[in-house]
């Protein structure tokens, strides 16, 4: 099999922003044998010719319609600010190419809804950085579930209480308007509900509160203040479809001594905790998208125990390292193989469509301040 193309727009060497195309897709698409990293695309030449350098790339390109436009591309992945989605991601859909995007698909659900739209209509292969979905611990954890190891799931807690960044320069200060589409809310507090979504069902309904607690960001490159509208503290209490209650919190603070960090899943018959693999960034914790995680079951008055995940949920090849490479190379993987099976691909952009919605909905209940029922029929 020919291995599949890609064009990176948004991953490059130097530094403002946050650095996850680099970070991430870079090191997982360079560890995966279905690949090759074909080209980069910034938005300036140097900037361009410097990222190809860097990566090892044949190809670099400062003009994004020139790249979407190669034939040589089977894949372009989308890394930009979140605002720049909507535009590059169609203009590659408008170009017959398969697309990866990150997570927010787009600044809105409705842009996230005519991203879809144009992918369907296309019948093209599409991917959103909802990567959660491929991690091996998570796969491992939703099939305990529908096997009713632990029973019948009564309850959910899932909370993380992180370390905010009130300073920061032109690359990421930015964020503070809410309106920008990347915030707690939408990447931190998507990622995470996804996650849950995934292991354990959909939401029915929620009621949940907003709040932004620090108000004022400090630019570093520029020596203002800025004013600051997007939450940082995200709480829910809500219902999955299949009656269990969830607990749900994740928020940034400015001072963090160690912060909160649990997902525990109660059933009838038993326990599961999920987090970090003992000695990896913080034990136990529930950013999940990172990886590699671990999971404790108990059953009955059992004290919980590491449950080994088997190696059947594992794609990647030995070397990738732990951190943000890890779960986007599993997701990659697993777009290889629908790819080459010409099977559906789960992320795409119909499911972002959802997780959108499923945002937007914790906005209608803030500003509300009642509950609101859900349907993903």
């Amino acid at each position: 099999m020919s291995k599949i193309r890609v064009g990176i727009v948004g991953a490059t060497v130097t530094v403002g922003g946050s650095g996850w195309g680099a970070r991430a897709h870079v090191p997982a698409l360079n560890a995966l044998p279905e690949y090759q990293l074909k080209a980069v695309c910034t938005a300036h030449e140097e900037t361009a010719l410097a990222s190809q350098k860097a990566f090892g790339t044949d190809l670099a390109f400062h003009n994004f319609d020139q790249m979407a436009s190669c034939p040589d591309i089977d894949l372009i992945t989308v890394v930009t600010r979140v605002p720049a989605h909507y535009d590059l991601v169609m203009r590659a859909l408008e170009a017959g190419k398969a697309v990866y995007c990150e997570w927010p698909l787009g600044a809105t659900v409705a842009q996230a809804e005519q991203m879809a739209d144009a992918a369907a209509k296309r019948s093209l292969y599409t991917a959103v950085g909802l990567q959660a979905r491929s991690d091996p611990t998570l796969m491992f954890a939703r099939e305990l579930i529908q096997q009713g190891y632990i029973g019948e799931v009564l309850a959910v807690d899932f909370a993380y209480v992180g370390q905010a960044t009130t300073r920061r320069g032109n690359g990421r200060i930015w964020q503070s308007d809410r309106k920008a589409g990347a915030n707690i809310l939408t990447i931190g507090g998507g990622h995470a509900l996804d996650a849950l979504s995934f292991v354990l069902g959909d939401f029915a309904g929620v009621s949940a509160r907003l709040a932004t607690t620090v108000t004022e960001w400090h630019n570093t490159d520029t020596g203002q203040t800025v004013p600051v509208d997007s939450p940082d503290w995200v709480s829910v209490s809500g219902r999955l479809q299949s009656k269990a209650e969830v607990s749900f919190l994740v928020a940034a603070v400015p001072a963090l001594p160690e912060g909160r960090r649990t997902f525990e899943i109660y059933g009838r018959e038993g326990t599961l905790s999920i987090g970090a693999a003992q000695g990896t960034a913080v034990e136990r914790n529930p950013s999940v998208y990172h990886g590699p995680n671990q999971i404790f079951g108990a059953r009955g008055k059992e004290p919980p125990a590491s449950m080994e995940t088997p190696a059947r949920f594992t794609l990647i090849p030995d070397g990738v390292p732990p951190g943000p490479a890890r779960n986007v190379a599993q997701a990659y993987a697993r777009l290889a193989r629908a790819m080459a099976e010409g099977k559906p691909f789960d992320p795409g952009f119909a499911h972002a469509v959802k997780a959108h919605r499923l945002v937007s909905a914790l906005e209608q209940s803030s500003d509300a301040g009642s509950a609101v029922g859900l349907s993903f029929a």
